[in-house]
């Protein structure tokens, strides 16, 4: 698989140090097994599925580690498990999980990652499907149970405990 740079990962000290001792580098991660991982970091294997997760969506252009971990979030972890969805249906299904409605160029990314998983060859970024999500939202709207309120007015929880 090609990688189009070293991708981002959330990595704690001591795995950035099991990586160090066995000279593999982040960019590096997607060429190992996920058993030659678990050992070489001393993790659990849904820590690797997770981690080989991150740095696969990774490789699609511009996409960075929050939507990366916004898939996760969603239940997803290879390319491969996004070929048959449908990039709006996934942004429903997103802001259903996480109670709000997002910005609308997080659909733009789910229509990328859709496109991409089925194509890799496409050099799209995800705003060159601002204007497909556009015309696809004129015609058919938003469903019904849509949240109501916007990720800019969702007080994150850490910020309520302050009050």
């Amino acid at each position: 698989m090609k990688k189009k740079s070293t991708p981002k990962l959330n990595l704690n000290l001591a795995e950035r140090k099991n990586l160090r001792k066995a000279k593999i580098k982040i960019s590096e991660i997607l060429d190992l097994a996920a058993d030659e991982l678990e050992v070489i970091l001393d993790v659990s294997s849904d820590r690797v599925k997770t981690l080989f997760a991150l740095a696969e969506f990774q490789t699609v252009p511009s996409v960075g580690i929050k939507f990366a971990e916004d898939l996760i979030f969603l239940g997803y972890h290879s390319l491969e498990e996004l070929k048959l969805k449908d990039g709006a249906k996934l942004l429903e299904e997103y802001e259903r999980k996480k109670g709000h409605w997002t910005d609308p160029c997080v659909e733009d990314q789910f229509r990328l990652i859709v496109d991409f998983a089925r194509n890799p060859k496409i050099t799209k970024n995800w705003w060159d499907y601002t204007e497909a999500r556009k015309k696809y939202r004129a015609e058919n709207g938003y469903p019904k149970d849509r949240p109501t309120n916007a990720w800019h007015e969702v007080i994150p929880i850490k910020w309520k405990a302050r009050k």
